[in-house]
C-alpha cells in the first residue's frame, strides 16, 4: 500500500508525512497544503519517544478536525516505567535475537493482536519502527488499527483515522471496514457513514459493514437512519446478520414507533427460513414483553410430534403444501430450474430429454435417491454396499424407488462392486447420467413429476436452485417442500438396518395466529443444513 516516511530528527517532526512510497493503485497525497499543526496532531502520539499519551480506552472524545488537543495529556516521564518496551527501546534487542528478522514488526504486531495486548506496547512498537526505519508501513498501521478497534480504544482509532484519511485518498476494504466498526461505536459515528459511502464507489459493502453502521445509528438514537441503512442493505440483495436484527429489536425496546418495521423483520426471517440465535431470541422476547398495553408473555417451549406447542397447546402449521401451493411450486421449478438456461451447464438437452421420457414411462416414484451423495454417507463401507443397504431398506417398505447415479458407478472397482450394483438394479429403477452432469435437476424433476407424496433422499442443500427462484414467496414454498420431503439417514452401521430421520408433521418456521407467535430458534451458533431444523421454540401469547 505504502509507507509513512518519518525523519529520525526530532527537529523535523513538523515536516512529517511529506514523503510517501505508494502502490501505483493509490494516488500520492498532497499534504504540503495541510496546516502543520494538523499533521503534528495526527502523528505525534506515535513519534515522541519521551512522552506518554495515555490510552483512552472507551473514551469518546474526538481529537481531529478542529477538536481541542486536551484529549491527549502529555506527561514528561518515561512511557512505560515497568516495561522493557519503553519508547520502543526493547524491540531492537528482540529483532537482533530473532531467527527471522524479516518482517519482524509485522510478526510482533500480529502477536500483540492475537494476545489482545496493552495498546501502549503496540504504540512502543510503532515508535521503534519510526526510530529504526523512519517509516511506518500501511500494513503495520492496519494491524495497529485492528488492535485499537477490537479493544475499543476510541481516541487511538480517531488518530489513526485522521492519519490515514489525510495521507491516502482511498483506503482498502480492510481499513474501511475497521473504521466503520470503530467510528460507529463513538460520537463520530456519522463519519462511519462517509467511509461506507466511499467504499460503495469501489465495491459492494458486506452485511457486516452495514451492521456496524446500523448499530452506530441505533446506538446514538437515530432510528430513521438505522432503518434507511437496513432498507438499503436489503435493496442490494444482502442478507442481514443476527447482530443487525438484535440491534434493531434492542432499539425498539427503548424507542417506540418501530413496531411495523420489526414485524416485517420477522416476516423476512419467515420467508427466508432464518432462525434467530439465542442472543437474538432473548432480545425479541424482551421487545414483545415491552410493548405497552399488549400484555405479551414469552415462554421457551418445544413442540410435540403431533405439532402442538407444549406451552399453549396451539397447533402449528402443517409441513404439507396445499394442492395450489404444490402446483405453483412445480410449475415454477420446472420453468426456472429444469428448463432454465442454466440447466444445460449441468447436462445436455439430449440427456434431459431422455430422462423425461424415462420418467414418464414409469409409475410415479415414492422416493428418489441421489445415489452418489447417499453412497458417500460412511467411510466404513464401500459406496455400493452403502447404497445397496439404503435401497434394500426402502424396498422392504414396498416403495417404488428411483436411483440417480453417474455412469462411472457401473464400472467395477473397489468402491463399486458389480454384484451390489446388479442387486440395486433389481430393487429400484436406475438412471445413470454422464459423469460431468449434476444430479439435482434430474432429482427435482422426478420428485415433483411424481406428485406430492414423493420424497427424496439426499444430503444436498440445493442452495443453487433456491437462488434461481424468482421471489421470496416461491423460495419459501421450496424450503417448505424440501423440509417436508427430504429424507436424511440418521444412523447407519454396515451390517445393520438403515435408520432415517423422521419428517415432522409441522412446519418449523416463524408463524403467528395474531394472538400468538411461535419462533423456532438455534440454541447455539453453528452451521446447520437446510433440512435440519431447531428443536427449541419461543412461544409468545397475549393476555387479556
Amino acid at each position: 500500500m505504502g509507507s509513512l516516511v518519518v525523519s529520525k530528527s526530532r527537529t523535523c517532526i513538523k515536516h512529517l508525512c511529506t514523503s510517501w512510497v505508494v502502490n501505483p493503485l493509490y494516488l500520492r497525497p498532497a499534504l504540503a497544503c495541510l496546516p502543520q499543526q494538523n499533521i503534528m496532531h495526527a502523528v505525534r502520539f506515535i513519534i515522541n519517544p519521551h512522552t506518554q499519551y495515555y490510552s483512552t480506552k472507551g473514551d469518546g472524545q474526538a481529537h481531529g478536525r478542529g477538536a481541542k488537543e486536551k484529549g491527549f495529556t502529555p506527561r514528561t516521564r518515561p512511557a512505560f516505567p515497568n516495561s522493557v518496551f519503553t519508547a520502543g527501546t526493547g524491540w531492537g534487542g528482540y529483532r537482533r535475537s530473532s531467527s527471522k528478522p524479516d518482517r519482524f514488526e509485522m510478526r510482533m504486531m500480529e502477536g500483540l493482536l492475537a494476545a489482545n495486548a496493552d495498546i501502549n506496547i503496540a504504540k512502543s512498537l510503532l515508535a521503534y519502527e519510526v526510530q529504526d526505519k523512519g517509516t511506518l508501513s500501511y500494513e503495520l498501521l492496519l494491524r495497529y488499527l485492528t488492535l485499537c478497534v477490537m479493544g475499543r480504544h476510541h481516541s487511538e482509532v480517531f488518530d489513526t483515522y485522521d492519519i490515514m484519511r489525510t495521507c491516502f485518498k482511498t483506503l482498502d476494504t480492510g481499513a474501511s471496514s475497521l473504521f466503520i466498526k470503530g467510528l460507529s461505536q463513538t460520537e463520530r459515528w456519522r463519519e462511519a457513514l462517509e467511509v461506507l459511502e466511499g467504499m460503495k464507489k469501489a465495491l459492494l459493502p458486506s452485511p457486516r459493514n452495514y451492521s456496524d453502521a446500523i448499530a452506530g445509528a441505533a446506538l446514538h438514537g437515530d432510528a430513521e437512519m438505522s432503518w434507511k441503512l437496513y432498507d438499503e442493505l436489503l435493496d442490494l440483495g444482502l442478507v442481514p446478520n443476527q447482530d443487525t436484527w438484535q440491534c434493531l429489536f434492542q432499539s425498539g425496546i427503548t424507542r417506540r414507533g418501530q413496531e411495523d418495521k420489526l414485524f416485517s423483520v420477522l416476516s423476512y426471517m419467515r420467508d427466508n427460513q432464518i432462525y434467530p440465535e439465542e442472543p437474538l431470541i432473548q432480545t425479541i422476547k424482551a421487545w414483545f414483553e415491552s410493548l405497552p398495553d399488549q400484555k405479551w408473555s414469552g415462554t421457551f417451549s418445544y413442540v410435540v410430534p403431533s405439532g402442538e406447542c407444549k406451552n399453549c397447546s396451539a397447533s402449528l402449521e402443517s409441513i404439507q403444501l396445499t394442492e395450489e401451493e404444490y402446483a405453483e411450486l412445480k410449475d415454477t421449478v420446472m420453468k426456472k430450474v429444469i428448463e432454465g438456461s442454466d440447466v444445460f451447464k449441468k447436462t445436455t438437452p439430449e440427456e434431459l430429454k431422455s430422462f423425461k421420457s424415462f420418467v414418464k414411462q414409469r409409475p410415479p416414484f415414492d422416493v428418489v435417491i441421489d445415489g452418489l451423495n447417499v453412497a458417500n454417507t460412511t467411510p466404513k463401507a464401500s459406496h455400493s454396499e452403502t447404497l445397496l443397504a439404503v435401497v434394500s431398506e426402502l424396498h422392504q417398505q414396498g416403495l417404488n424407488i428411483l436411483v440417480l447415479g453417474r455412469k462411472h458407478m457401473l464400472h467395477p472397482s473397489r468402491n463399486w462392486d458389480r454384484q451390489n450394483m446388479n442387486k440395486i438394479k433389481q430393487k429400484a429403477h436406475c438412471f445413470f447420467t454422464e459423469n460431468i452432469s449434476e444430479d439435482d435437476p434430474f432429482l427435482l424433476y422426478a420428485a415433483l413429476h411424481s406428485g406430492v407424496h414423493c420424497n427424496f433422499l439426499s444430503r444436498d442443500l440445493m442452495r443453487d436452485h433456491k437462488a434461481c427462484l424468482p421471489d421470496s414467496a416461491t423460495r419459501r414454498l421450496f424450503f417448505k417442500w424440501q423440509r417436508g420431503h427430504q429424507l436424511v439417514i440418521s444412523h447407519y452401521v454396515p451390517g445393520k438396518r438403515v435408520r432415517f430421520q423422521r419428517i415432522s408433521a409441522y412446519d418449523t418456521i416463524i408463524q403467528t395466529s395474531g394472538s400468538s407467535w411461535h419462533i423456532p430458534y438455534d440454541e447455539n451458533r453453528g452451521d446447520r443444513a437446510t433440512y435440519e431444523v431447531p428443536q427449541k421454540w419461543l412461544c409468545l401469547t397475549q393476555g387479556h
